[in-house]
């Protein structure tokens, strides 16, 4: 992976002061050297998660941005969009799993200060990205309505989703460059960067996405379209500065094309590590789609509330997403130095920063529930279904630091068959049934799947822990 920031500013305002003391820069601005493997860990987090934690929060605004806007358009639309996002969302996860497979390697090169395999891992990522975003170029284009057929939607719904998701699907490229310069950078040291980007570009999505919806000014009332337009240049745009910032040498590692060729041993070194992870990001998303089909039958309020929550809730749960991240890739950085009694002092001292911080959020959140279901749409039915939907997504938050950090640790250190068992587990072994179970068989109805999805989220918060405490993760090889 990288996020509303309640209770930040102190803690961001010291880590740009720490940022700044640490990552001098030269004229042209790239970041000079800094040893992420020493010094205090706890600064060391802030330091480098501050800006992910940023650049999570303006990634998770595109489709919140969206929401936003579509839901001035209606419930019909908002559903429509909602569904096509999450099937955006399952897609970009198998992506996101490749730049686990970037962000580990990259992680280790550079701590072991070896900037010639971290290049090499840079090229081979280029490659890798094109042909899957080739091909999933071509299933938008031609899958996009018979996959919203299998959701079982009213036809109105379907008609809103096809021109969303055909749109994203073949402007996927663009999403594809974007995460993997963001990724390259963060893993080598330089979170600062790739947030400056983050800014540039959503300030232009959030003008756009307006603009091309509702056609203002001498641009035409483009609808569900303009959203997805919006996002899609916005991401372009985001692309070209990340790869023009790695080639240029703006940032702490310099991409050549020095050699360039395909590399079939560390295109498959990424491969090994990223597809685990690829499958993992698959398996929460899709079975986040299966429990989808068991909202559907509640209404479209209920599927339009369940949609609001699942973008609501990534906002919410952004910053310490960023700080696990951070941890992950200094846990790989510290192993790649050959320090792992450090690597796994990062991991329980980060998770317990992020369950302090899910604890602070998780208070507002309680109180005011329809303030922020409020924000997307004020329909009374609808506020109070998302509500409730999220006051009982608050027992997930308060296990979210032991769940994230740690699984992002693991990741970061090529240990990626874990969270997929982990997943495969909670996912199919409790989620979808107990969802099943508690949405057709007892009183709670639609507020079930809620309760089974933070009933897996919790066992995740164990098993995590138990293998993280049982060091074998150090002995893994990438």
């Amino acid at each position: 992976m990288a996020e509303f920031v309640v209770g930040y500013p102190g803690a961001i305002l010291l880590a740009i002061n720490v940022e700044e003391d640490f990552n001098k820069r030269d004229r042209r601005g790239a970041i000079l050297e800094r040893d992420w493997t020493k010094g205090s860990i706890i600064g060391n987090i802030l330091s480098l998660s501050w800006p992910m934690v940023v650049s999570g929060i303006l990634n998770t605004l595109g489709p919140t941005i969206d929401m936003i806007w579509v839901g001035r358009l209606g419930t019909v639309a908002m559903a429509g969009v909602g569904v096509s996002g999450m099937i955006v969302m399952l897609v970009n996860s198998m992506m996101m799993g490749f730049n686990t497979g970037v962000r580990a390697l990259v992680a280790r090169f550079i701590g072991a200060g070896d900037t010639e395999m971290a290049n090499l891992t840079g090229q081979q990522t280029l490659i890798i990205k094109s042909i899957i975003s080739l091909f999933l170029a071509l299933v938008g284009i031609f899958f996009a309505e018979p996959i919203l057929i299998l959701f079982g939607l009213e036809p109105e719904v379907i008609t809103e989703g096809t021109v969303y998701l055909r749109i994203l699907f073949v402007g996927s490229v663009t999403i594809a460059f974007n995460s993997m310069a963001e990724a390259t950078m963060q893993a080598s040291g330089d979170a600062v960067t790739p947030m400056r980007i983050a800014v540039a570009y959503r300030l232009l999505h959030i003008v756009l996405s307006p603009v091309l919806i509702f056609g203002w000014w001498v641009f035409p009332h483009l609808g569900v379209s303009g959203a997805a337009l919006a996002n899609v240049f916005a991401q372009g745009v985001g692309g070209t500065l990340g790869l023009w910032f790695l080639f240029s040498g703006r940032t702490r590692l310099r991409l050549t094309m020095k050699n360039f060729r395909f590399d079939r041993s560390m295109a498959w070194r990424i491969i090994k590590v990223g597809i685990p992870a690829s499958i993992t990001g698959f398996e929460r998303t899709f079975s986040n789609l299966v429990v989808m089909w068991f909202v559907v039958p509640f209404g479209t309020i209920a599927v339009a509330a369940h949609s609001l929550l699942e973008r609501t809730d990534q906002f919410l749960r952004m910053p310490s997403a960023g700080m696990g991240m951070a941890a992950g890739i200094l846990a790989g950085q510290n192993l790649g130095a050959g320090q792992p009694e450090r690597a796994e002092r990062t991991g329980w001292q980060t998770a317990a920063l992020v369950t302090v911080l899910m604890v602070a959020v998780s208070v507002p959140v309680w109180i005011g529930a329809e303030r922020i279901v409020g924000i997307f749409n004020t329909e009374p039915e609808l506020v109070k279904v998302a509500s409730t939907f999220l006051r009982i997504e608050i027992v997930s938050y308060l296990v979210f630091g032991l769940v994230n950090t740690l699984m992002n640790c693991l990741n970061g250190v090529g240990d990626t068959m874990i969270p997929l068992l982990t997943t495969m587990l909670t996912m199919w072994g409790i989620q979808v049934p107990l969802a099943y179970f508690l949405s057709r068989m007892t009183s709670l109805g639609v507020y079930g799947v809620r309760v089974a999805i933070v009933s897996a989220i919790a066992m995740r918060a164990v098993i995590y822990s138990a293998y993280f405490r049982s060091g074998r993760w150090k002995r893994k090889n990438v």
